[in-house]
């Protein structure tokens, strides 16, 4: 339609066409503050590549298609055969592929990988989130297969290759290889001790027979899968191959694929073993021990994903307002809005900040540093609890800056919204992350003696983060009815953390708008509640998406 009523006015551009990593100033900063300097020409180099790819319209593009066409399940082939596979759309395999090639499985192989990788990670997981499941899997897995170096041996070059060779072959016959994990049973969910799954051992050492299901099982196109199961001595980690050796298909029956809220690109299946060839993982009983940096890896990938997901939205959201016009004032120059989108931009931050520090945490504790092992035990919990919760609300707030545009699928918002409450379910929902912080204080000392050196390095500088130190050391003195204040501790324990990383790392005014508005009390439930006397303009142009 081309008539004078069909004039467009006071539309913003789309966000397309930029540099993802280069213009977040907060990640770019982040991550020459913890990387080593030696690396720093090298590791930028390849996150700018990534930054544009993930800001050009064809990987958008990507995004879309992946969302709108999700996988399908075929059991069988025209002739009747079982066969269990998911076909997923072109537009999945070229996200797959470009994240493997940008190393989000390969941090296990290269200096300061957990670091670059996590940077990396934050980029990509911006153009669509789904993808990034079989990804996160396939990189949480590694530790835990060095508990067998002969298996290691074998699939460790796979897992971190950085080659995207998908299809169902022997592991030996392939350039690259991704993992899934399969541990939640119809009647345990995160109680993966209660597995009903049975391992029955085999002639060969080391090998088992496994008989039973998993109501989750995650990336079901995987070349292999961890799996707990009972053996003889309890819950055991097992490798489920897909195709073994020989080329035969193992016995893996996918019953249906997951009806998702969000994350519609990745398949979630239903899966039976019916003497389904495994080997065993570690020493029999030792299943639940054996995943513990599994999943601390993974649930570091929940921090990470919802990190992302907020940067996504609050760009989106400056960049609206930086364009939109109300009353013949930009909205982002409005009193009111600016104060929303720096309370957004202020969240976003905190949130990236203690991904960040986690990540380079994770590169200390591989390297044999004990305190930030200690420091990821109580920290990564915390952080998995408290981030992940945060997303939802950002993300629906954020939308409405977009008014009725950003209910409209066009806008990626909505997209974005139904992405943000699933990595608060994964890997353990709120309570059992609350409950998990509650462990690390009681059974390991040297976790909350790590934070507090960790916080207690802003100490001074900001009277609001001392105030709230002193607050938190006064729960913690008081241990009546501990574990229904599991949530309460772990949300100050998160707040104090990301308090004083951005007090030592933040400019004055982020800093001061979250010691107000999260530490001091003076701001409200809802986003748009900063004191108003704050450097707010300042806090809403370091969140524009512009170099």
């Amino acid at each position: 339609m081309s008539g004078s009523t069909h004039t467009v006015t006071n539309q913003p551009p789309p966000l397309v066409g930029h540099d993802v990593f280069a213009t977040d100033r907060v990640l770019t900063e982040g991550l020459a503050r913890h990387l080593d300097p030696g690396l720093g020409d090298e590791v930028r180099a390849e996150l700018t590549v990534l930054g544009r790819a993930a800001g050009s319209a064809q990987a958008r593009e990507w995004g879309r298609l992946a969302d709108v066409h999700p996988p399908v399940l075929r059991t069988h082939d025209p002739a009747g055969h079982r066969i269990d596979e998911v076909d997923f759309h072109p537009a999945w395999h070229r996200l797959v592929g470009k994240g493997v090639s940008a190393g989000l499985t390969a941090a296990w192989s290269r200096p300061a990988g957990q670091l670059r990788r996590a940077a990396a990670f934050l980029v990509w997981a911006q153009v669509e989130a789904g993808h990034l499941g079989p990804l996160s899997t396939t990189h949480a897995a590694v530790p835990a297969l060095r508990a067998e170096p002969d298996l290691a041996a074998l699939w460790e070059p796979l897992l971190t290759s950085t080659v995207y060779d998908f299809g169902l072959r022997p592991a030996a016959r392939k350039a690259g290889a991704l993992l899934g994990m399969a541990l939640a049973e119809k009647q345990g969910g995160s109680d993966v001790r209660s597995a009903a799954t049975r391992a029955e051992p085999l002639a060969e050492d080391g090998t088992y027979a496994l008989t039973g299901h998993k109501w989750f099982c995650s990336a079901p196109m995987s070349d292999g899968f961890l799996v707990l199961a009972q053996a003889g001595a309890g819950p055991t980690c097992f490798l489920v191959p897909r195709v073994l050796a020989d080329g035969a298909r193992n016995p893996f029956a996918i019953q249906r694929l997951k009806d998702k809220l969000g994350d519609r690109s990745d398949a979630t299946a239903e899966v039976e073993f019916d003497g389904t060839w495994a080997r065993r993982v570690g020493d029999e009983g030792s299943g639940a021990n054996l995943l513990l940096d599994a999943v601390a890896a993974a649930r570091l990938d929940r921090v990470l994903g919802s990190a992302a997901l907020m940067r996504q939205a609050v760009a989106q959201a400056v960049h609206h307002c930086a364009y939109r016009e109300a009353f013949g004032v930009p909205l982002a120059d409005q009193p009111l809005m600016r104060n929303v989108l720096a309370d957004l931009a202020v969240e976003s931050e905190a949130a990236t900040t203690l991904a960040l520090r986690l990540a380079a945490a994770q590169d200390g504790a591989a390297g044999g540093d004990e305190r930030e092992r200690a420091f990821l035990r109580l920290a990564v919990p915390t952080a998995k609890y408290w981030v992940t919760k945060r997303c939802t609300p950002l993300v629906a707030e954020a939308l409405e800056c977009l008014g009725g545009n950003g209910y409209v699928e066009e806008s990626v918002l909505p997209r974005l919204l139904r992405a943000a409450p699933a990595d608060s379910v994964r890997e353990g929902a709120g309570n059992v992350q609350a409950l998990d912080v509650l462990r690390a204080l009681q059974r390991e000392p040297g976790a909350f003696d790590a934070f507090l050196l960790e916080v207690g390095k802003a100490r001074g500088a900001d009277h609001r983060l001392d105030a709230a130190v002193r607050g938190l050391l006064g729960e913690l003195g008081d241990l009546d009815a501990v574990e229904a204040r599991a949530r309460r501790l772990a949300e100050r324990i998160a707040l104090v953390l990301q308090g004083s990383l951005l007090v030592r790392y933040a400019p004055a005014e982020v800093a001061d708008a979250f010691c107000a508005a999260r530490l001091g009390g003076d701001g409200g439930a809802a986003f748009g509640t900063l004191p108003h006397t704050l450097g707010l303009a300042g806090i809403v142009e370091r969140a524009r998406p512009v170099e």
